[in-house]
């Protein structure tokens, strides 16, 4: 349904594109104590630059959040249809299924009505798309690039991910989401869509997102397209900003944006994540909250479809009950939302996860809007999940109900989740080498 308005190469000194004070290094890989410097370096940024929650929002815009699969497809399929000059797709996982395959035929009908049309995949997790498929977008005249990573093979990869999801038509309408274009995320008989949801955006803060996917796609080419520096006014106001993730260019946009709205809620916090594994910036600032009185609503999934993730969350659980934070789990379907929201004023929705792979390893890409009428709206929708399909945990569940090996595999999950992190945000370097693939 339609919710809104109105209805490896190592990394080496010499690749670091900051000064870390006090880190002191020569030329060659930097040693595991001068990563854990850097680490920190960026931690106490976060923490202590100041806050200017109202820097950066576009005005003339007008705002829908779209919750559900179908909805979304539909919503995907009808931009895709009235676009007249040109779109952007970039997405990290698109599969060539009946979905995949039903937004590829929109894609191509767009480009054979003359639209420029421009496909960027993630070069890993879009890995099982066949060449034929691949093959038939471009014979349409379709533009198609893989976002590589430094080393990968069939079961790993090395280096950053791309692992937002942002639709762009003629640099005025645009769709961001945490959706993926596969099955699972769509509504089929039988087959409800995971739990997800994203945000239909037309304004302002299209040109923005436009002008991110030209850079993205035209990265290592000589003369990229101009940036556009203008949009025709909407005549609805609705403050929204783009906010990026992408440690590699010195990007933590949507890091502090979470920061701000911990530091500066007032009444409450409702966030709404697929896989929950705070660092030590959020972990600080979720129990400042709860110290000030902060009512904090956690909402996650209880089956994951990455189980070791799921184990390594329910470590954190005790943490957070301690300071009076409450858990929902979502049990009827996969939980794959990234939303937030606060004082009934401030929603930040896309690609973001609440988790060190999203702030330090991959390249993500949310809107935050301050609209008290959008913020409502999701909140009634937070409401409606949490009392409809989600089981709330208790002090209880967790020191009565669960067995000593189950907190031993939560222990070991997250032990081994940590070591994951820590392989994979810090061999990050973007290698394109492959630009044609």
């Amino acid at each position: 349904m339609w919710v809104g308005l109105p209805q490896k190469k190592k990394l080496t000194a010499t690749h670091w594109p900051i000064n870390v004070p006090g880190l002191q290094h020569h030329p060659g890989s930097f040693t595991a104590h001068q990563e854990y410097q850097i680490s920190a370096y960026f931690d106490v940024q976060l923490m202590t630059a100041p806050l200017h929650p109202n820097i950066s929002y576009t005005v003339h815009n007008a705002v829908k959040l779209v919750i559900g699969g179908a909805s979304f497809f539909q919503a995907l399929e009808a931009l895709i249809d009235a676009a007249a000059e040109s779109l952007h797709l970039q997405m990290y996982i698109f599969d060539a299924d009946e979905t995949g395959t039903r937004i590829a035929n929109a894609l191509k009908r767009a480009s054979l009505r003359g639209v420029k049309v421009h496909v960027m995949l993630d070069g890993y997790a879009s890995r099982s798309l066949p060449d034929n498929f691949v093959s038939g977008l471009r014979e349409t005249g379709i533009q198609f690039r893989w976002f590589q990573p430094l080393f990968s093979g069939d079961n790993f990869f090395v280096g950053r991910r791309m692992h937002h999801k942002v639709i762009v038509a003629d640099a005025r309408h645009a769709l961001v989401t945490g959706r993926n274009v596969s099955n699972r995320y769509n509504d089929l008989p039988e087959h409800p869509a995971w739990l997800d949801c994203a945000v239909y955006v037309t304004g302002d803060v299209a040109v923005d997102l436009y002008n991110r996917c030209v850079q993205m796609y035209y990265r290592r080419a000589p003369t990229p397209p101009a940036r556009i520096g203008s949009n025709p006014m909407v005549p609805e106001k609705c403050l929204v900003r783009m906010r990026v993730n992408d440690r590699m260019r010195n990007k933590n946009e949507i890091s502090r944006s979470y920061v701000e709205m911990l530091r500066n809620a007032k009444e409450h916090i409702t966030i709404m994540s697929s896989y929950f594994l705070p660092g030590r910036v959020f972990r600080k600032n979720l129990r400042l909250a709860s110290i000030r009185g902060i009512r904090i609503r956690i909402i996650l999934t209880k089956v994951s479809d990455v189980p070791l993730a799921k184990q390594a969350e329910r470590f954190f659980y005790p943490w957070l009950l301690r300071r009076n934070i409450e858990i929902y789990e979502y049990r009827s379907k996969v939980l794959h939302a990234k939303v937030s929201s606060s004082d009934s004023n401030f929603v930040t929705i896309g690609s973001y996860n609440f988790n060190d792979l999203s702030a330090y390893a991959s390249i993500e890409l949310n809107l935050d809007i301050r609209d008290v009428e959008v913020a409502a709206l999701a909140q009634t929708a937070f409401d409606r999940v949490i009392a409809q399909d989600c089981d709330r945990i208790t002090a209880h569940d967790v020191t009565h109900k669960t067995r000593w090996w189950n907190t031993a595999i939560y222990r070991v999950s997250y032990e081994l989740f940590r070591l994951f992190l820590f392989v994979f945000t810090h061999s990050l370097r973007h290698d394109d080498r492959h630009p044609n693939k």
